[in-house]
């Protein structure tokens, strides 16, 4: 089984991603991890995207798609593999395509984890970090038991400066002017949207729903979506 996971910030795509790594016993790769894991082990790619990302550039889908290719091809994904964070354009898309099908592997299922811009405006400028230890919180969702004082050091819970309402929507227009061709993309194969307003528990078990009517790794995208989510 192969897993696209796309989402806007704020929408607890990490959350999801490692429950249902967890769940299907896959791992969850991300960009970030990727290109760590390569410049760890001092490939050329990963010598390359490390000089990249050091200048302040972006690095280029040729490079990208190589790590992908080759990261995917290693023997924790033979099960099936779930990735967040790419595909990010559509040129990255059509190569993934191209690159599943050639490895003989299932078509990927698209998810997409929808919630409205003001659902994560809310939820974001909500967020606290504690300043000493770093362990954050929601006064929304996960509150410290007293004020904005952490509950492990007591020390003052502070907002981060990016967390104010004008970045996150300049953030989430960012996303979605990135993110929209890719969308469009999976929505003619059926990309499927699952409301992510609810706890994360919720959610966790109606993407296992999803995943588990889609029929797993033979799925394909198709099919008719599960009962609570809808293509999209």
């Amino acid at each position: 089984m192969i897993v696209l996971l796309f989402g806007p910030p704020g929408c607890g795509k990490g959350t999801q991603a490692a429950s249902i790594a967890h769940r299907f016993h896959i791992p969850a790769i991300s960009t970030g991890e990727m290109f760590r894991a390569e410049c760890k082990a001092d490939t050329e790619l990963g010598r390359l995207a490390c000089s990249i990302l050091k200048s302040g550039g972006l690095v280029g889908d040729a490079i990208v798609d190589k790590i992908v290719a080759a990261r995917i091809q290693q023997p924790d994904c033979a099960s099936g593999f779930l990735l967040d964070g790419y595909p990010r354009t559509q040129e990255q898309a059509t190569f993934l395509d191209g690159l599943v099908q050639k490895l003989g592997l299932p078509k990927p299922i698209a998810i997409l984890l929808d919630v409205p811009a003001q659902v994560l405006v809310s939820r974001i400028t909500a967020r606290r970090q504690c300043g000493q230890c770093g362990r954050i919180y929601n006064m929304l969702s996960q509150p410290p038991k007293t004020g904005e004082i952490c509950d492990d050091d007591q020390q003052p819970l502070i907002r981060r400066e990016d967390d104010t309402e004008d970045v996150i929507l300049a953030r989430l227009k960012a996303y979605h002017d990135a993110t929209g061709p890719v969308i469009a993309y999976y929505r003619n194969g059926g990309c499927h949207r699952v409301d992510a307003t609810g706890t994360p528990a919720a959610i966790a078990r109606e993407i296992e729903r999803l995943l588990a009517g889609l029929g797993g790794a033979g799925s394909q995208l198709g099919s008719q979506p599960a009962a609570g989510s809808q293509a999209a």
